[in-house]
């Protein structure tokens, strides 16, 4: 006979950890039969009495209000709850985030260089003329994170400052990401926060866009364009950038080898292309936050159709147009990438209640001008 049958289970059996909540508020929905505290986390054994969902539906702010995180999982076929201390903000100083912060700037510095004609490694000490390139893009990929980073501590979750990725791309970075450490505790803070991104970059795109269609075009030197070397970018504008050159009558230079748009527009086309990218509807993408907040467990199925839908523009591209592969292989990487974000999901609210009319139709509004940053050929490189 097990000792726990022995001995029975409940409160009068069982030393419940200093800090937790009282083991009363705990057994209505998991029956202690043993406590432990491993550093600041309390670990509670025991079993479940309802469904895993609801057992962390009841007991989250029950250990909210006692400043811990609280999960359920298992421990050597034992199921265990898990509370861990939830975090108040920045701990200290960021260094990770600031050492990265710091060498993506000079990434970008030095891909931006190239886009300002500047040989980085000829002529290193030059590179720092690419600063309003630099600006641009750590500004739409900076407001686009905090956006998400000040609407989670508005709900009181907790997450981490961006991260930003320096990589030797044409732009100098992967983009940025924050860590999200808590549970959402319901639909609105889910898509509160996964809306917030987009829309505050979406702001700053604009603003950067506009900043750069009316400063002066940068001009190829001529060596470079008579050079049987010279490799040829050519972006794809999407319609929200083609609006704002409309309306504020400014040319985008297409088909002129001799001049392109300033550095700094290059700076809004990122910030149009990350935000299409991440309000693709599939797991962690805020895309998928937004329509798991907006449309709950149907947001799985329409996300298992987006691989496909990419995987079908790339095939379409290939097969039927004659653009360089540089397009077909972005969708198809990225096919490959939603596909493995669809398997693993969104995240899931602690109260699946529903979202609200305001929201919904926000929602609605926020994918619509994700449409309006989609271009089918985004980069073309022509050697």
């Amino acid at each position: 006979m097990d000792d726990r049958d022995a001995f029975g289970t409940g409160p009068s059996r069982v030393r419940p950890p200093a800090d937790g909540p009282p083991l009363e508020r705990i057994e209505s929905v998991f029956s202690v039969y043993e406590t432990d505290e491993e550093g600041e986390r309390l670990v509670y054994y025991g079993e479940p009495l309802v469904a895993p969902d609801r057992v962390i539906e009841e007991l989250w702010p029950v250990f909210r209000d006692r400043g811990y995180e609280v999960r359920l999982g298992t421990r050597h076929s034992e199921y265990v709850l898990v509370a861990e201390p939830k975090s108040d903000g920045v701990d200290g100083i960021p260094w990770t985030n600031l050492v990265l912060f710091g060498l993506t700037v000079l990434s970008t510095l030095f891909a931006g260089s190239m886009w300002y004609h500047i040989d980085p490694v000829a002529n290193p000490t030059e590179m720092w003329q690419a600063w309003p390139f630099t600006v641009a893009i750590l500004g739409v990929l900076g407001v686009h994170e905090m956006g998400h980073y000040v609407l989670s501590r508005y709900h009181d979750v907790d997450a981490t400052l961006p991260y930003f990725i320096p990589v030797p791309t044409l732009i100098g970075t992967m983009g940025a990401v924050i860590k999200m450490n808590g549970r959402m505790p319901d639909r609105k803070a889910l898509f509160d926060i996964g809306v917030a991104g987009p829309l505050a970059g979406l702001v700053a795109t604009v603003v950067v866009s506009v900043i750069g269609l009316h400063l002066p075009p940068v001009t190829a030197p001529e060596s470079v364009v008579q050079s049987a070397d010279a490799i040829r970018i050519q972006l794809g504008y999407p319609p929200l950038l083609e609006g704002l050159a409309w309306l504020f009558d400014q040319p985008l230079y297409r088909g002129d080898p001799t001049a392109a748009v300033n550095p700094v527009v290059i700076g809004g086309w990122v910030g149009l292309f990350v935000t299409f990218l991440n309000l693709l509807p599939v797991g962690q993408l805020d895309g998928g936050h937004i329509l798991r907040a907006m449309a709950g467990e149907y947001q799985q199925t329409i996300a298992a159709i987006v691989p496909g839908v990419l995987f079908a523009l790339a095939g379409y591209l290939y097969y039927v147009t004659d653009v360089s592969g540089n397009a077909v292989a972005i969708w198809a990487v990225w096919g490959v990438f939603t596909a493995v974000l669809a398997s693993v999901g969104p995240a899931r609210p602690v109260r699946d209640d529903s979202l609200g009319r305001k929201r919904f139709v926000l929602g609605v509004v926020t994918f619509v001008l994700g449409i309006l940053c989609f271009t089918p050929v985004p980069i073309q490189i022509i050697g």
